[in-house]
C-alpha cells in the first residue's frame, strides 16, 4: 500500500490526533511503513528530536505509534502562543520569530512551500503518511492563507476525512456545514466522514448519518466509541481541566492514596510532564487554579510555562504563590519544572526583554538559584543520573540558571550539575524526566515519606509500557469501529471523483 490521507477535524479537540495515532498504529501493525504530519501545529507541548529540533508532542505520540522516533519531517511548523496574539515560530525545529495573528499571515506562502516539500520527502521515504489538519477547516476567513487544512490537500492532492466530536453535541450540522462553506475544489477531496466518542445506541444515530450521506453523498466511515481509557498526551492545554483527577489510576499499593495538586498555570507548557505521575497505582493527579485546592495535596507540582514571568505574576495575584510557599514550609514537597523550576529561585532576569520588557523580578525564594534568559533557546536530548537513578529526558528554555547551594537534582552524563534536589523542594528544566520508572518512584516515595502516607509505589509500572497500551488501544478502535477497507481504497486511490458540491441554505 502506498498514498496518503489528511484527517480534518469540524474543530479544535474533535478527535484529529488520537485519530491519526490510532491510524498510525493500524498501519503498523499490519507491517505497512507509516509516518505522521502535521503540517502546522499550535501547542505549548513539544518535544525535542533526536535530529535536535523541537515538534508537538502529539506528533512525537503518533510517531510513537508508527514504531519511529519523533523527527521534524513530522511537524516542519509549530506556533507556541506566548499570549492572545503573539506566536513563537518554529520552522523545521528551530525557532523562527514572534509572529501576530496578522504578521503570521504575510509569512504563509513561503511555509506552504516548506510543508509541501517537507511532505514530498516523506512520501518519497515511507509507504504512507497519514496527515493531521489544524483546527477546522471551516475556518473560511483564514482559508486564503490555510497551509495546514484543504491549503494543504489541495497543494498535495490529498483525500480528507473529517472528524467530528459527538460528545459536544450537534455534530451531524457540524459534518455538514464543514463541508457545504467550503469551494467546490476544497469540497472534492473530503470524502468522507468519522464521529468521535459516541455512547449509548449505535441503532439511535443510524438514521441521521444516513440522512447525513442523503445530504452530502458522503459515508460515514466509522463512528469510535467513547473511551475513558484514552488520557496521554493532551495535545494543548484544552486537556488540563481543573479538580478533574488526570487519567484512570489503579487503586494504591498501601492503604491510602498520594494526592498531586499541579497548577494550571495560564500558559502552561508541556503539562504532560505528570501523565506519568498520573500511571502510577495509588496516584490521585489535579490540576488546580486557586489556593484552598493545596491544603490536602501531598506533592505540588508548578509546571512549565511559555511566560514564566507573566505567570508568576498570575500565581501571586492569585494566592496560590503563598499557598506553594506554605506548602514548602510545612516541610512537604514541591517540584518545579522548566518555568516552574524558575519560579521557585530567587530571581529571574529577562535582560533582552524575551518575554516581555526587559527586567528582573523575584522568585519565591524556595531554591538558592536564578536564571537569566538568552534570546536562543536552548534544545538537548541529554542524559544522566538524578537521585540515583539513569535517566533521559529533553530541554526546551531560554533560561540559564546560575545556581547557588544545594546538591543538583540531575547530573548529566558529562558531569555538568543540573537543577537543584533541597530535600523537599526540587526544581529541574528537564521535561520527561518523571517518565523514567525508577526515578518517578523515588520521587513518590519521597513525597509520601514526608507526608506520612501508607503508600507504596508499585515497582512493576512502565510508563512506556502504558502509552504502548493506549497505542494500541487505539489500532484497536481503528480496526473494529471503521471501514479499514474504505479507508485503504483512500489513501491509494485519492477521494473518488464525482463527489457533489454541497450548497449552504440561505433564508431569503
Amino acid at each position: 500500500m502506498t498514498g496518503a490521507l489528511l484527517v480534518a477535524g469540524t474543530t479544535s479537540d474533535a478527535g484529529k490526533s488520537v485519530l491519526v495515532a490510532g491510524l498510525c498504529r493500524w498501519l503498523h501493525r499490519k507491517g505497512i511503513d507509516v509516518a505522521p504530519f502535521k503540517a502546522q501545529n499550535m501547542s505549548n507541548n513539544s518535544v525535542v528530536c533526536r535530529d535536535g529540533g523541537e515538534i508537538g508532542r502529539a506528533q512525537a505520540l503518533q510517531a510513537a505509534a508508527c514504531g519511529l522516533a519523533p523527527s521534524v519531517r513530522f511537524n516542519p511548523v509549530l506556533l507556541k502562543p506566548g499570549s492572545d496574539r503573539s506566536s513563537q515560530v518554529v520552522v523545521r525545529g528551530v525557532v523562527d520569530g514572534t509572529v501576530s495573528a496578522a504578521s503570521y499571515r504575510e509569512r504563509k506562502a513561503a511555509l506552504l512551500d516548506v510543508v509541501t516539500e517537507t511532505l514530498a520527502d516523506l512520501r518519497r521515504d515511507h509507504d504512507v503518511v497519514i496527515c493531521e489538519g489544524a483546527g477546522s477547516p471551516a475556518e473560511i476567513n483564514l482559508r486564503a492563507t490555510d497551509i495546514a487544512n484543504m491549503g494543504l490537500a489541495r497543494a498535495a492532492e490529498l483525500p480528507v476525512v473529517v472528524v467530528g466530536d459527538i460528545d459536544r453535541g450537534g455534530v451531524l450540522a457540524h459534518l455538514f456545514g464543514t463541508l457545504a462553506v467550503l469551494e467546490p475544489a476544497d469540497q472534492a477531496l473530503v470524502a468522507g466522514w468519522v464521529v468521535n466518542k459516541f455512547r449509548g445506541d449505535p441503532a439511535l444515530l443510524a438514521p441521521g448519518l444516513d440522512q447525513l450521506r442523503t445530504l452530502t453523498g458522503r459515508p460515514t466511515l466509522g463512528v469510535l466509541p467513547w473511551s475513558p481509557e484514552l488520557w496521554l498526551d493532551a495535545e494543548d492545554s484544552l486537556g488540563h481541566v481543573a479538580d478533574g483527577v488526570v487519567g484512570r489510576p489503579a487503586p494504591p499499593r498501601g492503604r491510602e492514596w498520594l494526592r498531586v495538586a499541579v497548577v494550571r498555570l495560564p500558559r502552561v507548557s508541556n503539562g504532560t510532564d505528570v501523565d506519568a505521575l498520573s500511571s502510577e497505582p495509588g496516584v490521585a493527579v489535579r490540576w488546580v487554579t486557586e489556593p484552598s485546592r493545596l491544603a490536602d495535596a501531598d506533592l505540588v507540582v508548578l509546571p512549565g510555562s511559555k511566560t514564566t514571568v507573566a505567570d508568576l505574576a498570575w500565581l501571586r495575584s492569585t494566592g496560590l504563590a503563598d499557598a506553594v510557599v506554605a506548602h514548602a514550609a510545612a516541610g512537604r514537597p514541591v517540584l518545579g519544572i522548566c518555568g516552574g523550576y524558575q519560579m521557585l529561585g530567587r530571581r529571574i532576569h529577562d535582560p533582552h526583554g524575551v518575554e516581555a520588557a526587559p527586567g528582573t523580578v523575584e522568585g519565591l525564594g524556595l531554591l538558592d538559584v536564578e536564571v537569566t534568559f538568552d534570546v536562543a533557546k536552548h534544545l538537548g536530548t541529554p542524559t544522566g543520573t538524578a537521585l540515583g537513578e539513569p535517566v533521559t529526558f529533553y530541554e526546551i528554555h531560554h533560561g540559564r540558571e546560575l545556581r547557588g547551594s544545594g546538591p543538583p537534582l540531575v547530573t548529566l552524563a558529562d558531569g555538568t550539575p543540573e537543577g537543584v534536589d533541597a530535600g523537599h523542594v526540587l526544581g529541574t528544566h528537564a521535561h520527561g524526566l518523571l517518565e523514567n520508572d525508577a526515578l518517578r518512584r523515588r520521587v513518590l516515595a519521597r513525597a509520601a515519606a514526608a507526608a506520612g502516607r501508607d503508600f507504596a509505589a508499585a515497582p512493576d509500572t512502565s510508563y512506556a509500557a502504558v502509552r504502548a497500551a493506549q497505542l494500541d488501544l487505539l489500532g484497536d478502535l481503528v480496526e473494529q469501529h471503521l471501514d479499514t477497507d474504505a479507508l485503504e481504497g483512500l489513501i491509494t486511490e485519492g477521494a473518488p471523483r464525482g463527489l457533489p458540491t454541497v450548497q449552504a441554505r440561505a433564508t431569503s
